[in-house]
């Protein structure tokens, strides 16, 4: 037998694991090599023959060939999962390698699938349902942190030791439904039998825990809809589930789709809200068992809470909100974090093409072909991830490979949302559309901004806004100039620096240049003497707090950094003077969830006027949206002419006029969006933070409705109108007309983006209270004018607007407010 496998962590075990599975079936080694190549790959040639003594023989009635066969499936199988007290019943006899393969994946979906908060908080949740005291995201973190398995660890072990006769007809019912050998004998998918023999022997249990943990595996065979099991060659375990098997009481809103991945060293999930989505895969490190056992007791809940949070955010683009993430197990340094971060990255997106292209080894019980696109989030937006996942899905057979991932590098045809700041041009509309509304002229406004000159949002606001920044706090440290930091400085350090691919930061700007009272002040230093007296202990804790100190007092607070969670209601009193006056008159969220909801209420509530993340940053999953589009829409040969760009200095006209249509829709959403809130919020008096969470509902709901219904759709003038005003220019009509479009671009994709654009283009122009009999009006209209910057105006709704001066801002709502009496 030879073998060959690359050098790695995962892999330490294994002599001692071949071994063992040779003498398995009846087998010993003659002798055995060991070869350590130079390119990190080791060859082991195992001479092997049948033991001589046939009473210890494997069944004996075997030939060598069939031996040889099932050893090479046990180490494949072997080899892709990590050592557990599961695949040690394999080398003690009681399983096989494929039946304790099974347990062992059974049972890390049991951990973190089933926790439960009962049915007590979901009476709570009811009766709170609609409040704008506590929002659904809050009632959500809540049930988070309640959350707790309902079985341990130890408890599935126990149950599968005591019963082993039990796991392995759970592992024959468990092929029953998902063996291809199985499904090709019958010519037909195995019906799931709830009551059987199996389940009454679990019935007659003695051990109430027992039966949950048995009960539990059997719903896990039961909602599985493929599975990349008994392929041959594969990297990892992976499962493309049914989400019914969510507890409503624990997922008020059920996901379209959960994919479950159990691998060497890693723990993956999927979560998607609809059929047509997308979203950014992240990895979770952890650098300490204390730190590893936090993060996998809410990878799921985490990888929920994100995915349901963007498809929010998602309301006015076609994909549907999505999160993956891959949760690795301990590590000992930074540095074996990200070495096994790659490695995970590219065995889970494997696994993940096993599913989405299967082959005969899988067993489809989805019964439709499933389109998924990802994009770049926590440790995967460098070293070229998205890049190698785009290449390896077009080797694993994706037709729509070129669209399969965001975030790459130009020359991959992608479009580098820091490059283009495309977040920031969705920040920036929001505080352009703000300033506007207030009189105010933007080079007088004063900012605070979290985020500096190496981030993507940060130094794209320093090269976007002509605010006066009086105060910035990035990684690295504080810069603070009551008079106004240099403009012209800031900006050096992002072109001169960030953009030529020079390491940046606040500490790298001139201190010649700070005025009197101002100071600049790096993380790193202790006892810092202010220029007012004050002694700083400690450089970093005095950058965490800054935006709370009492020397701060802008216009504008704006944050694109920072902590999660750094705002909440235990600190937020401190963004007040004394005599209850607000330090930040206006605040316009860039970093997502810097403030919680409560503590957005209490500020809007004392003549604050914010905005928050999921309305004013959703730049970036606009311009992914219509990076996937384009990719979609090209012919391989087109998509190379126009998109690929070796030199982003000098790039294709068609890229740069792309990229100019994209900042353009971003700058339209961000816009509509921005009007439609201000209306609401100037005639309700509701704070805007939850005006945004109604509106996106809104949107999300009717977007269902349109496609669920043909007749829309079926009207091609309407088609015609609404494609041709979603679609950027340059595309439509640029290189292609609707027809052409709609042979290349998948259905669902296209019917996607129709509702998308009717749904938020409807309540844009009418408000969030708009009746359905409003829609039909809308839609004849559309059909009779077309789209245009001016359909809102002649059509849409209407308030009067204040105009004020900065004096008028921050004001209680009893006296002026934005929200009072009027």
């Amino acid at each position: 037998i030879d073998l060959a496998f690359r050098r790695a962590p995962p892999h330490r075990e294994l002599f001692s694991t071949l071994g063992d599975t040779i003498s398995m079936w009846g087998l010993y080694s003659q002798r055995k090599y060991v070869e350590p190549l130079a390119n990190g790959v080791t060859i082991v040639t195992q001479f092997v023959d049948v033991l001589p003594d046939k009473t210890e023989v494997l069944q004996p009635e075997l030939t060598m060939e069939k031996r040889i066969a099932n050893v090479l499936k046990a180490i494949r199988m072997q080899f892709i999962l990590p050592r557990s007290p599961f695949t040690d019943l394999a080398l003690t006899r009681h399983l096989t390698v494929h039946e304790s393969a099974f347990a062992y994946a059974a049972a890390r979906f049991v951990y973190h699938f089933s926790s439960t908060v009962g049915p007590a908080f979901a009476h709570i949740s009811s009766v709170l349902e609609g409040s704008h005291q506590v929002s659904a995201n809050e009632l959500y973190q809540i049930r988070t942190r309640l959350k707790a398995p309902q079985v341990s660890e130890d408890a599935m072990i126990r149950a599968c030791e005591a019963h082993v006769d039990i796991v392995k007809k759970l592992y024959q019912e468990f092929q029953e439904m998902h063996h291809p050998t199985v499904f090709k004998a019958r010519g037909e998918l195995t019906k799931w039998e709830e009551k059987s023999a199996l389940s009454a022997e679990i019935e007659r249990l003695e051990n109430p825990i027992d039966q949950q943990v048995f009960n539990f595996l059997r719903s896990f065979t039961k909602h599985i809809l493929r599975t990349n099991f008994w392929k041959e060659n594969k990297l990892g375990l992976s499962f493309r589930m049914d989400p019914a098997f969510l507890p409503e009481s624990d997922y008020p809103r059920r996901p379209y789709a959960i994919f479950f991945f159990a691998g060497s060293q890693y723990t993956g999930f999927h979560t998607r809200f609809q059929d047509i989505a997308r979203g950014g895969i992240r990895v979770v490190q952890s650098l300490s068992s204390t730190a590893y056992n936090t993060n996998r007791q809410r990878a799921f809940d985490e990888c929920y809470n994100l995915a349901r949070t963007q498809q929010y955010k998602n309301k006015d683009i076609p994909e549907g909100g999505a999160k993956g993430v891959v949760l690795l197990d301990a590590a000992k340094s930074r540095e074996e974090a990200n070495a096994l971060t790659s490695v995970a990255f590219k065995k889970y997106i494997d696994s993940f093409c096993d599913l989405l292209f299967p082959d005969d080894s899988v067993v489809d019980r989805l019964g439709k072909d499933e389109v998924c696109f990802f994009g770049p989030d926590e440790n995967t937006g460098t070293g070229g991830l998205m890049d190698w996942a785009c290449e390896h899905s077009k080797v694993r057979g994706n037709k729509f490979w070129k669209a399969f991932t965001t975030g790459k590098m130009p020359i991959r045809g992608g479009i580098p949302h820091d490059m283009f700041g495309m977040t920031t041009t969705s920040v920036e509309a929001y505080i352009k559309g703000l300033l506007a509304k207030k009189g105010l002229v933007e080079s007088e406004v004063t900012r605070v901004l979290v985020g500096g000159p190496d981030g993507d949002l940060g130094s794209n606001a320093l090269l976007q806004s002509e605010c006066k920044t009086v105060a910035l706090m990035d990684g690295f440290g504080v810069l603070y100039d009551p008079n106004g930091l240099d403009k012209t400085e800031l900006r050096r350090l992002v072109l001169e620096l960030k953009l030529q691919g020079k390491p940046t930061s606040s500490m790298e700007f001139n201190a010649a240049k700070i005025g009197p009272g101002g100071f600049k002040m790096s993380i790193t230093e202790r006892d810092f003497k202010l220029p007012n007296g004050t002694i700083v202990p400690n450089g970093r804790q005095f950058r965490d707090e800054f935006h709370l100190n009492p020397m701060l007092e802008a216009d504008l607070f704006n944050p694109c950094a920072g902590r999660p969670e750094a705002i909440t209601s235990a600190n937020v009193h401190l963004l007040f003077k004394d005599n209850g006056e607000p330090r930040y008159k206006m605040i316009v969220e860039g970093a997502n969830v810097f403030i919680t909801n409560d503590a957005r209420r209490y500020l809007e509530k004392h003549g604050v006027v914010l905005f928050k993340d999921a309305s004013t940053n959703k730049g970036g999953v606009t311009s992914s949206s219509l990076e996937v589009l384009c990719a979609l829409a090209l012919s391989d040969e087109e998509f190379d002419k126009y998109m690929r760009v070796a030199d982003i200095k000098n790039p294709t006209e068609f890229y740069k006029n792309y990229v100019k249509d994209v900042q353009k829709k971003i700058a339209e959403n961000a816009r509509l969006e921005f009007e439609a809130l201000w209306r609401e919020g100037e005639r309700t008096g509701i704070p805007r933070c939850d005006l945004t969470d109604t509106l996106s509902g809104k949107i999300i709901s009717l977007d269902a409705e349109i496609q669920q219904s043909s007749a829309l759709w079926n009207d091609e003038k309407l088609r015609e109108v609404a494609l041709s005003a979603a679609i950027p220019d340059v595309l439509l009509p640029g290189v292609m007309d609707v027809p052409t479009i709609m042979q290349r671009v998948p259905l669902a994709y296209l019917k996607s983006i129709f509702s998308s654009f009717l749904s938020a283009r409807f309540y844009y122009t009418y408000g969030i209270d708009a009746n359905p009999f409003a829609f039909f009006d809308f839609i004849n209209k559309l059909k009779a004018e077309g789209w245009s910057d001016s359909f809102i105006t002649a059509h849409g709704a209407s308030t009067p607007q204040k105009r004020g001066s900065l004096s008028q801002l921050g004001k209680s709502t009893a006296t002026q407010g934005f929200g009072g009496p009027k």
